[in-house]
């Protein structure tokens, strides 16, 4: 019954969540500020939110059911392993929480370490600032992909649809929150690493130093970036010295630029 509620509520508890976490988080970073930006905010913010804009409205258009509408047929139907298996229902969801957030994992190294799929996750490292809205920056491209790969995991799956919606709450908000221009104390980051991602843990992932891009892939749980030894603890540099970004891309603002972003993967290299 519980769950039926919150289902029955998920636009609702998305859109509080989403609105919720991106104004705490901008809040945060105005009384706080790790480092001072680059580029424009409001040239970054409106490009950055507009592109959120643009993705929501043409995933709807091309997923209408989307990842929780799609577990409840796949619920319904039976289909996926949870489906086969006799397990308690707590257990179920949390067990398909953490398989989903492994899925975004591996999907993450998958789109730095294939060429065709980082001209597409590229646009996402191509701010030169990092703040809570760069956590939300990707191209459409990789927002279908990333959509089609999580139903085809649902379906084999057979995640509830609460536990869908969970997941993606907490993948949204983690998200916003550790790409934060803001920094915890040691006496807390420390601690917080071994159970979520945090800003200086990701902000690690930003750096223009390749060795240090392709590490810490974790967007919510850090323990993958642990336990496949992809983790890198600080930059070279030091946090404060560090250059995010693109090293091809360091000198234009037009990585602010919201038809930059979208043509970006159909440059030629080099």
């Amino acid at each position: 019954m519980f769950a039926e509620k919150l289902l029955a509520q998920e636009p609702l508890i998305r859109s509080l969540c989403f609105f919720g976490i991106l104004a705490i988080m901008a809040l945060w970073e105005r009384l706080a500020p790790h480092r001072p930006l680059l580029i424009s905010k409001p040239l970054r913010w409106g490009s950055n939110l507009g592109l959120v804009v643009l993705n929501t409205l043409l995933l709807r258009a091309v997923f209408p059911l989307a990842a929780v509408g799609f577990a409840e047929i796949a619920s319904a139907q039976g289909w996926g392993l949870f489906n086969i298996l006799n397990l308690p229902s707590g257990l179920t969801i949390l067990i398909a929480i953490v398989a989903l957030d492994l899925l975004i994992y591996g999907q993450h190294v998958l789109f730095h370490h294939l060429p065709l799929l980082w001209r597409l996750h590229q646009v996402h490292h191509a701010d030169r600032d990092f703040d809570v809205t760069t956590g939300l920056r990707f191209h459409p491209l990789e927002i279908f992909l990333s959509m089609g790969i999580k139903i085809g995991a649902i379906a084999l799956l057979g995640a509830p649809p609460v536990a869908v919606l969970i997941f993606e709450v907490l993948l949204n908000a983690t998200a916003m929150f550790n790409h934060g221009n803001v920094s915890l104390p040691p006496w807390s980051d420390r601690p917080l690493r071994w159970i979520i991602v945090t800003p200086d843990m990701h902000r690690v992932h930003h750096s223009v130093i390749s060795e240090e891009t392709n590490s810490n892939y974790g967007f919510n749980l850090p323990w993958w970036d642990y336990l496949f030894h992809t983790y890198r603890a600080t930059p070279s540099q030091g946090y404060g010295a560090m250059t995010i970004g693109l090293e091809a891309y360091q000198t234009t603002e037009q990585v602010a630029q919201l038809p930059w972003m979208l043509l970006l993967p159909f440059r030629r290299l080099g």
